[in-house]
């Protein structure tokens, strides 16, 4: 039997976990109407396969109609949901993995212009900033509707072979009655801690009735709100002692912090430079004063982290949720001693950010996650070893070199550059975002491990790939900023891409002008005022970085606001023309009737890139597809069959930014849906 601490298995009641490793609840948006149909299974599902002890599900499932999800969550108030359940939860424990649900009722925490226009409503008429609906001020009947719609929830999981339920209190209603700070209810309900807490025990109470001993219940809390006024450590450990002694639960599973704020939020699930299992101590006190079984997870990224959560005695199960996003199969390569092959959650929050903006949860470079039903998470052999060459070894190139490596393909790369990654080394070079080049170091250990033939500071022509004698040509070649986007003074400007990479020193009066809204424009407004410059960041758009999401854009603001960066949104930046030593800026707006002028020492844009691709045009009159990639087959999972010139010597194709500018994600999608069928 192993000695390491995280393969050791956990008796939780009647339950025995078999390792230490769970995944916490947590949305991924895949519901089909609002059950965990096919694709949710298979995501779900992979995890089991993984070797993960514990999987939840939904972050979390509403028990009640007036609770819509604010993004495509489970409907566990439907009866719909049941035979869904089951076929989750017989192909999950079919893995020997145990698996449970969340259910919660938002409260204030939704909109009242979703699912059906019923009210939000809350224990008191305070809004929540993040989602800006007004709540009603709870009723008596209001509250024995919820706490029935709460137990009738849990007797449909039950049925649906759910091992037990986990109640979402934190931020959402069950929180809202606990908190001074959202209950301003009389008695029973309001007033004194045991009045706010008894919306919670009531809940339990109604749940244990319908669902019986034999059923896990656990509660996911914040344990000390930190917010003045709210439940501060002290009422948080006297209310985990209560939840202990109350006898209705089995375990607690520590919160600490508010998240009816963006800044908030992120504080409780932090992201890329911010520091790592910030919460575990504080989860570990919870513990030590309660002697009770206690989970925690909190950007806990990496094993040796989650080894010595669990080493130290600080939590009995640790929760590695995002971390499995981004590798379903770590525990499985910890059993096998592979550590070193788990592909690392670099903590970019693509997944968070995503959901929250109306999208689905992706990780940012492992595209098949919540695509189980058609993109691998392992990669089979091909019938037939071909001779690839790939140019470029950014995060594209990479990743059709991996792929194409573990297809068992003889693999060569070109890289113009001494070092790989592209962009991201270039992103990587702010200290925020230094966790990006694990993207890239991964992905290079994998291709040597494959014999991946890599050639550096090489600049490749069509007589370099011709000599080769390729089957197969991948060009990778990414792009290059894209700064003439004015009618007159584009030589006047510089790129973000200069500024990030110390090319251009700061100027000390800078416009940053913003009309891509991805991360290099502040990036470089935050090296420019950390310069000690005075920096406008000014966008023609209503709001300004929408591709950064909200959880990435908390860091930066806190540092921006407090360098007293200034953000103008809805202006164009026309043309720049030169006087004496200033710039001088043409000011427009879409919206009409704006002409203005504003002198700068410095003019920064950023504008994404356009595709350099000048090598693939060359290659194209002499590949066998003439470039042409057949959606039909992309999509369908087939081999790219595509003959537009039988006296073609290769097949060609071009991946990410040499195609159009888009993201990290995107360019590693594109490069895992080609390769895997080539």
């Amino acid at each position: 039997m192993s000695g390491d601490p995280l393969l050791q298995p956990f008796q939780l009641k009647h339950l025995t976990l078999k390792n230490r490793i769970m995944v916490t609840s947590h949305e991924p948006a895949y519901p089909e109407d609002g059950m965990p149909k096919g694709r949710y299974r298979a995501y779900t599902v992979e995890r089991a396969r993984g070797g993960v002890a514990l999987t939840m599900t939904a972050g979390s499932a509403t028990v009640s109609k007036d609770s819509p999800p604010v993004f495509n969550n489970l409907l566990a108030y439907k009866d719909e949901i049941v035979p869904w359940v089951r076929e989750m939860t017989d192909a999950v424990h079919e893995h020997g993995t145990a698996i449970m649900i969340q259910l919660t009722h938002l409260g204030r925490r939704t909109r009242w212009d979703k699912g059906d226009w019923l009210p939000a409503l809350a224990p008191s008429h305070h809004r929540e900033p993040a989602h800006r609906a007004f709540p009603k001020k709870i009723e008596d009947w209001d509250i024995e509707r919820i706490i029935k719609d709460f137990a009738d929830a849990a007797e449909r999981m039950k049925a649906g072979g759910m091992d037990g339920i986990e109640l979402e209190a934190y931020g959402h209603l069950i929180d809202q009655f606990a908190s001074p700070l959202t209950n301003e209810l009389d008695s029973p309900y309001g007033g004194s801690l045991d009045n706010r807490l008894r919306f919670c025990f009531d809940v339990f109470k109604a749940i244990r009735e319908r669902v019986g001993e034999d059923f896990i219940l656990g509660v996911r809390y914040t344990a000390d709100e930190c917010l003045p006024g709210g439940n501060g450590r002290a009422e948080g450990i006297e209310i985990s002692k209560r939840l202990r002694d109350s006898g209705l639960i089995d375990y607690l599973n520590v919160i600490r912090g508010h998240i009816d704020t963006d800044p908030g939020l992120t504080d409780v699930i932090p992201i890329q430079g911010m520091a790592n299992s910030p919460h575990l101590d504080f989860a570990g006190e919870i513990r030590a004063a309660t002697s009770f079984p206690t989970f925690h997870a909190a950007k806990i990224p990496d094993v040796a982290t989650a080894r010595h959560a669990i080493a130290s005695g600080k939590v009995d199960m640790v929760g590695m949720t995002r971390a499995h996003m981004t590798d379903p199969h770590i525990v499985r390569k910890v059993m096998e001693k592979r550590e070193e092959d788990i592909r690392p959650c670099v903590g970019a929050n693509y997944c968070l950010d995503r959901i929250y903006q109306g999208g689905e949860a992706y990780c940012i470079h492992n595209p098949a996650t919540g695509r189980e039903e058609k993109m691998p998470h392992r990669i089979e052999k091909a019938a037939e070893r071909k001779k690839v060459v790939i140019v470029g070894a950014g995060p594209a190139g990479l990743e059709a070199a991996r792929v194409c490596g573990e297809r068992g393909h003889a693999v060569i790369v070109f890289e113009a550059a001494n070092n790989p990654g592209g962009q991201i080394r270039l992103t990587a070079q702010s200290e925020r975002r230094r966790e990006m080049i694990s993207i890239i170091d991964w992905r290079m250990s994998q291709c040597e491990n494959l014999g991946v033939n890599f050639h550096f500071n090489t600049w490749a022509d069509a007589n370099v790939i011709q000599a080769q004698v390729p089957d197969i040509v991948i060009i990778a070649t990414g792009g290059l900023p894209h700064t003439e986007v004015l009618s007159q003074g584009n030589e006047l400007v510089c790129s973000s891409w200069d500024i990030i990479s110390g090319d251009v020193k700061p100027g000390s009066n800078v416009l940053v002008y913003d009309d891509a809204g991805d991360h290099p424009g502040l990036q470089a407004a935050e090296i420019i005022a950390k310069a000690g410059g005075k920096v406008e960041i000014m966008t023609p758009d209503r709001a300004f970085a929408p591709e950064v999401m909200a959880m990435n854009l908390v860091p930066y603001m806190r540092s921006l606001q407090k360098l007293d960066a200034t953000f103008t949104v809805t202006y164009r930046l026309e043309s720049v023309e030169k006087s004496g030593n200033q710039l001088v800026a043409q000011i427009g707006s879409d919206y009409g009737g704006v002409s203005k002028q504003k002198a700068y020492d410095q003019i920064v844009v950023n504008h994404g890139t356009i595709p350099l691709d000048d090598l693939y045009f060359e290659l194209k009159p002499l590949s066998s597809n003439l470039g042409e990639v057949s959606y039909e087959q992309l999509l369908a999972g087939e081999k790219q069959s595509v003959l537009r010139n039988p006296h073609g010597a290769f097949q060609l194709f071009r991946i990410g930014d040499a195609v159009a500018a888009r993201n990290t994600h995107a360019a590693i999608y594109d490069a895992l849906r080609l390769a895997k069928d080539l």
